[in-house]
């Protein structure tokens, strides 16, 4: 979390938020430290990336165990497998927009909600 400031812009914009999600790289460190304490163990894998003029997208994947409550789900226990697309607009070396899109129905499926 330290090294984001590296790679992404201090008012980087969402353009997709999530639930609650605050504007600029602090609200996008609130996501992903709520995504962490949920699940400790994620882990994310690259599956392809293309690049064109200011524009990257990555498709990805990652898993981890629900330990704790997430978007008002409780622990489960379960093991998640979640598969996603982020399209990033890269200005002056960082990530400028951002837009995230991932299967969030069947995470929760698989949350047990």
């Amino acid at each position: 979390m330290d090294a984001a400031g590296d790679y992404v812009a201090e008012d980087v914009v969402e353009l997709e938020p999530f639930p609650g999600q605050g504007p600029g790289l602090s609200g996008l460190k609130d996501v992903l430290s709520g995504l962490r304490v949920a699940f400790p163990d994620m882990h994310w894998t690259i599956k392809e990336q293309i690049a064109e003029a200011d524009k990257v997208l990555t498709r990805f994947v990652w898993t981890g165990t629900h330990k704790a409550a997430f978007f008002g789900v409780p622990a489960s226990g379960a093991s998640v497998t979640v598969w996603g697309m982020v399209i990033d607009r890269i200005e002056h070396g960082k990530i400028k927009e951002t837009r995230i899109l991932m299967d969030a129905l069947g995470l929760m499926k698989q949350m047990g909600a």
